[in-house]
């Protein structure tokens, strides 16, 4: 819950939640302020420099950060899952150089496995190339979205087919290699202090040291748990923030929004619990399912939320007030069902799965 921020930065996420939804000024200084919290070491093994809680406690944290602004916990999924990726590759050279810098917040980690997730189920094929030569591999292809690509630095996880014949695998790029190059940030609606860019890869050289994983096919079910996970957290937040509102706000309409309002709470926290549980006792490992049915029970529950906090607000929502955050919190809602995997191809992978009815 929000009230387990550290302080300093609860204080910076109620100073800066407007302007990272529309404008990226603040936008350099949150991975540093997540680093300085100490949030970005929950659920990280004691070993590698975390702080030794379960996955939960980092589904949490990103849940709290997201009860005062999407935009922050978005990059914090991102700076988050990336070093999950770190833990779960079997490269120790590659997590010494980078595991450290991304949990202290001074290296931004960016999940550009967007793609590599729909190609685990079959939807698209895999955006970037590798084609041998002498000495190893080159690269080349594009990302179109990638979130956390900070311009002060950034290391980013990319899936790379083989040109021919051979194993899918997945790379970590640092921002400075050659044929690596970023777009301008995206032009967004919301969420627009995250750093979010297209990258296109020209014949970029690949080094052995570079692989997060060599088979992309067996690695990627064994971290879309924390990938998901971890993003369902900002859905959790939303929700929370939203119907945390929604009590405040009811006035006359109590009477008549009461019992919805507590019937979305019941069921975000059933449903936040079974999640909790899960990427703890690794159930979504080998069957992923329930893990898809959360995601989008907790998508469709923040969009009640703010759909409630609409109408217990009434015409006060309309106004334009950035200490209310309803705005805000609308626009935010509105990225939920899109990010991906987006709540179409997950109920088309639902669909594949469970065959016909």
């Amino acid at each position: 819950m929000s009230e387990h921020l550290p302080a300093e930065l609860l204080a910076w996420l109620r100073l800066h939640a407007e302007s990272l939804d529309v404008e990226a000024t603040a936008a350099l200084q949150t991975v540093p302020a997540l680093g300085r919290s100490g949030l970005l070491r929950e659920g990280i093994p004691q070993a590698l420099g975390g702080q030794g809680t379960p996955l939960s406690a980092g589904v949490q944290a990103i849940a709290a950060v997201a009860e005062h602004s999407l935009a922050a916990a978005f990059v914090f999924w991102g700076q988050r899952a990336f070093a999950e990726y770190l833990v779960h590759s079997e490269n120790a050279d590659l997590r010494e150089r980078h595991l450290g810098a991304v949990l202290a917040g001074e290296r931004a980690g960016a999940t550009g496995l967007s793609n590599a997730m729909k190609y685990l189920s079959g939807i698209e094929a895999l955006g970037v190339q590798a084609r041998p030569r002498a000495d190893g591999l080159t690269l080349d292809g594009r990302v179109p979205w990638a979130t956390n690509l900070r311009p002060a630095g950034f290391v980013v996880a990319v899936a790379v087919a083989h040109e021919g014949s051979g194993v899918p695998f997945v790379a970590a790029l640092p921002d400075d290699r050659q044929g690596l190059f970023r777009s301008d940030d995206l032009d967004l609606i919301a969420l627009r202090g995250t750093h979010t860019a297209a990258l296109q890869i020209s014949g970029l050289p690949l080094a052995a040291t570079d692989l997060i994983a060599a088979d992309a096919r067996s690695w990627l079910p064994r971290v879309r748990p924390a990938f998901l996970g971890l993003q369902c957290a900002l859905s959790i937040g939303l929700a929370r923030a939203s119907l945390s509102a929604a009590r405040q706000r009811g006035g006359e309409a109590k009477a008549v929004l009461g019992e919805p309002i507590e019937a979305t709470t019941r069921a975000l926290e059933a449903h936040t619990a079974a999640l909790l549980q899960g990427v703890d006792d690794g159930r979504f490992v080998a069957a992923p399912v329930p893990l898809f049915e959360l995601r989008i029970a907790l998508a469709e529950a923040a969009q009640q939320a703010v759909q409630l906090e609409l109408q217990a607000s009434g015409g006060q929502a309309f106004h334009r007030d950035p200490e209310r955050g309803f705005a805000r919190r609308w626009r935010e809602a509105a990225f939920l069902p899109i990010v991906t995997p987006s709540l179409p191809q997950l109920r088309g992978e639902l669909l594949k799965r469970r065959g016909p009815a």
